[in-house]
């Protein structure tokens, strides 16, 4: 991912008011972010834990941010839950529940969009992780080549639907 300015960042939200953007507190590390090796952004805010934002720059250029909201809800203790956008079953982390507003008309109206993702927006670093060589993946890293190049696939299809788009092209 390419780096991302403050300025870039607040004005890249595509449901969020102006007023939310302006007010969002940025990631701690922000200035240690390591943008060669993420493919979207995501962190929750420090300051209102229920809060996460998502930011993601397309392969045209265009950076879209999402402000997203946990749910209340627990689940289950030894229930399990993968992550739609890594889809990692062996997840160091825990999965929840972020509900998104949609863009324009239809979020003003109350439409959500939800989808389970690594409670800490750790999506990045778990692709990368090489599952064990087995005769299924007897080339781990070609495993990591995969998922690496679907998280950002993954990434843009929850964007478009959050803006109406269809997904298919």
């Amino acid at each position: 991912m390419r780096p991302l300015s403050e300025k870039t960042i607040r004005s890249s939200f595509i449901n969020a008011s102006r007023q939310e953007a302006k007010k969002l507190n940025l990631p701690e590390n922000f200035n240690e972010i390591d943008w060669e090796n993420i493919e979207y952004l995501g962190w929750r805010d420090p300051k209102m834990p229920q809060r996460g934002y998502l930011l993601f720059t397309d392969a045209q250029g265009t950076t879209r941010g999402l402000l997203m909201r946990t749910s209340n809800a627990t689940r289950r203790p030894g229930s399990a839950a993968m992550c739609e956008m890594c889809r990692d079953v062996t997840l160091p982390c825990p999965v929840v529940l972020f509900s998104t507003r949609r863009a324009g008309q239809a979020g003003r109206e109350g439409d959500t969009l939800g989808t389970m993702i690594c409670s800490e927006f750790q999506c990045s670093a778990n692709v990368r992780v090489a599952p064990p060589k087995d005769p299924i993946n007897p080339d781990p890293m070609l495993v990591v080549a995969q998922r690496i190049a679907e998280l950002p696939v993954r990434v843009d299809a929850f964007i478009r639907r959050v803006l109406g788009e269809s997904t298919v092209k």
